[in-house]
């Protein structure tokens, strides 16, 4: 064995102390919320979860409601559905996931652990949640943000299996919520070209199509209006004590969206970091 091979080792050997993988007992207690390492089949805790109260997300009332009761039932040991956010970017289907978690582990007592999982990982999930399974103390929520399939991937397979829950079923103590701009998670040239080269054009489209469809919950978010746009807008400023007089803060704020060609609640926190910035004044939502 020749020296570069001997460092490799140490180096191995050490990721291995510090970052010990699923196969072994793994700390929850170090925070409430994780990021699964394919590479390392390890759970990294956060320190700090980047969310905003779940207050200050405007305009999403009815997306709050049905997200909200499905996770209390969660954390509660009842039924609970899988979820599907889907709809316009930036319209704050991942932070309503991070917000509802909070509102939840602050006012349970149980132990709720936030876990995302990317979406080139997706393939591990089996392995994932064979493994979550035997912490039987705690319950934990699955997040895949920005979920989408392209022309020629198979690893919605292992998503689909997942959701179906196999022949062991799904485990209780976990639940699957996904976010996507897409609400069949395929595009829809790859399912117009499957459904024109397929012999049984139905069936070739139905095993792409159906995948949404083992999402108990489908939670639409569309674009929003200006007036909730500065809705969002107001609710920032107060929350972080900004001081700005009101009719500058109404141009300048939509002067921001006509810029960015949008209105939507990332706009909008966009702006209020930008406002924070002329202002010299520190964020802090946590």
């Amino acid at each position: 064995m020749n020296s570069n091979q001997e460092i490799l080792i140490r180096i191995a050997e050490a990721l291995e102390r510090i970052s010990p993988n699923l196969d072994k007992k793994i700390d929850l207690n170090k925070s409430d919320g994780f990021v699964y390492e394919a590479h390392l089949k390890n759970i990294k805790p956060i320190i700090k979860i980047s969310r905003i109260p779940i207050n200050l997300l405007k305009g999403l009332e009815n997306q709050k409601e049905i997200l909200l009761k499905n996770t209390e039932n969660f954390a509660n040991g009842l039924p609970a559905n899988n979820a599907l956010l889907w709809g316009a970017k930036g319209t704050g289907k991942s932070s309503l996931v991070k917000s509802v978690h909070a509102e939840i582990i602050a006012n349970s007592s149980n132990k709720i652990k936030l876990i995302e999982i990317h979406r080139e990982d997706i393939i591990n999930l089996p392995y994932l949640l064979s493994k979550l399974a035997e912490y039987v103390n705690y319950k934990f929520i699955l997040l895949c943000d920005d979920l989408s399939f392209d022309a020629g991937e198979n690893t919605y397979k292992s998503l689909k299996s997942v959701l179906d829950g196999g022949i062991e079923g799904k485990p209780n103590n976990i639940v699957f919520y996904a976010t996507s701009n897409r609400r069949h998670l395929m595009p829809r040239d790859m399912i117009e070209n499957e459904r024109s080269s397929s012999i049984n054009p139905s069936e070739a489209t139905e095993e792409k199509v159906s995948l949404s469809d083992r999402f108990g919950l489908w939670i639409g978010f569309h674009n929003i209006s200006q007036d909730v746009y500065l809705e969002i807008i107001d609710g920032y400023v107060n929350e972080l004590g900004l001081k700005i007089n009101k009719d500058s803060l109404k141009s300048k704020a939509l002067e921001w969206s006509i810029t960015r060609g949008a209105r939507s609640g990332r706009v909008a926190w966009q702006f209020i970091l930008q406002l924070a910035g002329e202002l010299n004044k520190q964020i802090n939502l946590n």
